[in-house]
């Protein structure tokens, strides 16, 4: 729902004065309504990301084929000075995410939900300026000056927007359609030191471990009328946090000295399966990178 309502007033700022107002105020309803429907469309437990890549039917995508084009579109977005591309990149993703590889669109969004909520706070930030005198398009008077939107702002902010936009969804797609042993065998590759790749598995693993038994903790208080009322759920709140410290110190512990008995050594080994990199894949890649290049190369 924050998500929803950020997008909207992010929406209707940026196209104000651009657009006529019962269209913008109608587009942005709309976004809204959409956008909180799926992020209200709950999901029985914890799916975590490596299950979804699992499940993806990219996931027999070449995986250097595919780090390397979503890596170039990254690099592309982010230099491009036109925010087509980063618009592109999205609704690209989205495909690429639910209509080949068989996520569901609320999950996806889901996913995109704390990213984007961040840029958007950022982008509002970066749509106003103060004045002394109503010099933009959008002018709200506070404490004797203005806050105002201009139309440079908005074209400044679309830009700034857009490129980031098209490169988290770019990193999303990227971690919901490739397992992570694909993803450590890429890095492996790059000659990425074994420590980081070792740390990087870890805190992966603990995230979704960590939500897992606070899930549980929390199901377990609720069924005790542990958040009957604001007094109680604090200090609910608390025993729960206070408890998962403890429980997670015992799980590092337990499962380190599981990784010392299997003659662990700076080094977590991954069985990794043959990718076979067909004509088809390679081809859709060039053609979706030689189409971003184009984007880019547009005049403004």
């Amino acid at each position: 729902m924050i998500t929803a309502a950020l997008s909207m007033v992010f929406l209707f700022c940026l196209f104000y004065g651009q657009l006529p107002l019962p269209v913008l105020v109608a587009l942005c309803v709309v976004l809204g309504v959409f956008l909180g429907y799926l992020s209200r469309h709950q999901h029985s437990g914890i799916l975590s990301v490596d299950v979804m890549a699992q499940k993806s039917r990219l996931k027999n995508v070449h995986p250097l084929l595919k780090f390397g084009t979503l890596l170039a579109l990254i690099l592309l977005c982010v230099a491009s000075p036109n925010p087509l591309t980063g618009v592109f990149l999205l609704c690209t993703m989205i495909i690429l995410a639910v209509g080949v590889g068989g996520l569901s669109l609320s999950r996806f969004v889901r996913i995109l939900a704390l990213p984007v909520s961040f840029l958007l706070i950022a982008g509002i930030a970066l749509l106003f300026y103060v004045a002394p005198d109503p010099t933009g398009v959008l002018n709200i008077p506070v404490l004797g000056f203005w806050v105002s939107v201009s139309a440079e702002t908005q074209a400044h902010t679309a830009l700034i927007v857009s490129r980031a936009l098209g490169a988290v969804s770019c990193l999303c797609v990227l971690g919901v359609t490739t397992p992570m042993p694909d993803i450590i065998g890429v890095l492996r590759r790059f000659r990425c030191p074994s420590l980081i790749i070792d740390l990087m598995y870890l805190i992966y693993r603990y995230i979704f471990i960590l939500l897992s038994l606070h899930r549980d903790m929390r199901d377990a208080a609720r069924s005790r009328l542990g958040f009957r009322d604001y007094r109680t759920s604090l200090r609910t709140t608390g025993t729960i946090f206070a408890n998962l410290l403890a429980r997670s110190y015992q799980f590092a512990g337990k499962n380190f000295d599981a990784m010392e008995s299997r003659c662990y050594d700076t080094g977590i080994v991954f069985l990794e399966q043959r990718a076979t990199l067909s004509a088809l894949q390679v081809v859709v890649c060039v053609l979706l990178l030689a189409f971003t290049v184009f984007l880019c190369l547009l005049p403004l």
